[in-house]
């Protein structure tokens, strides 16, 4: 028997039209469930629900006085239903914000599943680049802020491995503002000049040979430097 992901469940649930609060009418918002159980402990037995947030609700509403008279408590209830079926119950809140950090907000769902198919598209170019030893393509999404940055840190582990000397100064020219970029680019850096047996210069900068005893750019003697 094949079990399903969180992540699969959500993809479930995100194609679910939204039911509509019984007591009001007002469409119910997406919410996770807490990894503490509430209730009686058991969990509610999927990691998803649908409640309603209306604050007019006169279940919510009632709710108040309800439970102070009945249990001297300040809490009230909201009502929830339980994804892929008609049953409807409620959960205890002990306050207006109660419960509201688990909302699934329906923009953030999609950048993060933007997000995901961006993440996915740079690992397959980057693959095929790697094979194809294109390094203008891995040095292109590597400078690109738009790219995800397990993307662009990736690319920085490729461009070591296949770069040219041409990367080094399109590398250097860069302020990544990503203190795990900019460690793995000053390292592919090092690899690019590794595998060319070069270097820079101290005093202008420029790549030299590794063994070069005077810069070809500015006439210094490197010797030893």
């Amino acid at each position: 028997m094949a079990f399903e992901t969180k992540e699969e469940v959500l993809q479930q649930v995100l194609a679910m039209k939204k039911p509509k609060c019984p007591n009001c009418d007002t469409e119910m918002s997406l919410w996770e469930v807490p990894d503490i159980a509430m209730g009686d402990g058991l969990g509610w037995g999927t990691p998803y629900l649908f409640i309603c947030f209306n604050d007019s609700c006169p279940m919510y509403v009632n709710g108040w006085e309800n439970i102070k008279d009945n249990y001297a408590h300040n809490a009230s209830y909201r009502c929830m239903s339980f994804p892929g079926t008609t049953q409807f119950e409620c959960i205890p809140v002990f306050s207006p914000e109660g419960a509201k950090g688990q909302i699934i907000d329906d923009q953030v769902v999609a950048e993060q599943e933007a997000s995901k198919e961006a993440i996915k598209r740079g690992f397959a170019i980057l693959a095929d680049s790697f094979v194809q030893k294109d390094w203008v393509s891995v040095l292109t999404i590597l400078i690109d802020p738009s790219e995800p940055s397990r993307v662009r840190v990736k690319a920085a582990e490729m461009i070591g491995d296949i770069g040219d000397l041409e990367a080094i100064e399109a590398i250097q020219n860069r302020n990544f503002g990503n203190k795990i970029l900019e460690k793995e680019t000053n390292n592919a850096v090092k690899k690019i000049h590794e595998r060319h047996f070069t270097r820079e210069c101290p005093f202008c900068a420029e790549i030299i040979k590794k063994r070069a005893k005077i810069c070809k750019h500015c006439s210094k003697e490197v010797a030893g430097l």
